[in-house]
């Protein structure tokens, strides 16, 4: 019994001096990036897009769908969703890979902004440095205005203008409802969901989007079914 509590604490001591290596090494990563250019820099960059469009511009729909499918606590957590990301490192352990990041929209502006997409401890712990510092300099609806401006929609869009322009030959008030929640389900993985690329893919994406809408409840059954009728 003294031999297992002395391996407990063995164990315990190693995850700490590990995580203070993760954490020291993810800091290190964070400091060096900001360093290196400002996060008031990198906003300005997204704003001097010629595409950069306001938030008050985009439609309700396609905003509603995004957070639905991407980040449904959006305005509630301070950046970092304590609640997916357990569920997120609970579903890695079960496949023993790094299938869900549990990642909030701050988080992906972040990584847009001064990331690669590479999967790797010290980047999501730098990614939590610069999280706190996008909350504290700007609110809610700024972060969700520079997130939609900066995600990769595939086929070389990078704002939701681009992509709709793209995608729909429509500027961005012209969108229909279909076309705004096909729109928001294709940054998870453009390469797969781009209509380009294989659009039965895309619309089975478009029903997940769906799903998640009518469960955060900006969307009724009826309206959700009105929407897919209109394919």
């Amino acid at each position: 019994m003294k031999f297992i509590k002395k391996m407990f604490i063995v164990l315990i001591f190693v995850i700490l001096i590990v995580g203070t290596l993760f954490i020291h090494s993810g800091y290190k990563m964070y400091k060096e990036a900001i360093n290196k250019c400002s996060i008031d820099e990198k906003v300005n960059e997204i704003k001097s897009k010629k595409s950069y469009t306001n938030i008050d511009n985009i439609p309700v729909m396609y905003k509603n769908a995004v957070i639905s499918v991407e980040d449904h606590r959006f305005y509630k957590h301070k950046g970092i969703d304590i609640i997916a990301i357990t569920r997120a490192i609970i579903n890695d352990i079960k496949a023993m890979n790094f299938v869900e990041g549990g990642s909030t929209i701050t988080q992906q502006l972040a990584k847009n902004m001064y990331f690669t997409q590479e999967k790797k401890i010290e980047r999501k712990i730098a990614e939590v440095f610069m999280v706190n510092d996008i909350e504290k300099k700007y609110k809610k609806n700024e972060i969700l205005e520079l997130y939609l401006n900066s995600i990769y929609f595939g086929s070389g869009y990078y704002t939701v203008k681009d992509a709709c322009k793209g995608y729909f030959n429509k500027e961005l008030i012209e969108m229909t409802d279909y076309e705004c929640i096909l729109l928001a389900g294709i940054p998870n993985a453009p390469s797969v969901y781009s209509p380009n690329v294989n659009l039965e893919l895309t619309k089975k994406r478009q029903k997940q989007v769906i799903t998640k809408m009518v469960k955060c409840k900006y969307l009724t059954k009826e309206k959700a079914a009105e929407i897919i009728d209109k394919r």
